[in-house]
């Protein structure tokens, strides 16, 4: 097994993601709300230098991200992430998120 996370700062694409993985049959994955570091950076009152920071990320929304959790059988990977990247679309671009993957050595709970 494999964990395949999703690290996606397009938060609007979250329910396109699912639905286009649902259709596909993925079964189930966990969503986490996320910050990125610049906001623990801004919130840095004892840095000066993040003052000019702090002025440039003053839109909540740019800081915000949602990391999403599949546990996936190994020859589903590459067909996930293609599904994935049908909705989110280059992953190259600025900030738009990043994907990757992980082995599962251990896992209980999935039910097969």
């Amino acid at each position: 097994m494999e964990l395949l996370m999703v690290i996606l700062k397009r938060i609007e694409l979250v329910d396109d993601i699912m639905q286009k993985l649902a259709e596909f049959g993925v079964r189930g994955g966990t969503i986490i709300d996320g910050t990125g570091m610049a906001k623990s950076l801004v919130n840095m009152n004892d840095l000066p230098m993040f003052g000019m920071l702090r002025y440039i990320i003053s839109d909540e929304e740019k800081l915000k991200s949602k990391i999403l959790l599949f546990a996936l059988k190994e020859e589903q990977v590459k067909e996930v992430k293609d599904k994935i990247k049908e909705v989110i679309g280059d992953l190259s671009e600025p900030n738009t998120g990043i994907m990757f993957t992980i082995p599962i050595k251990n896992a209980e709970g999935f039910g097969e």
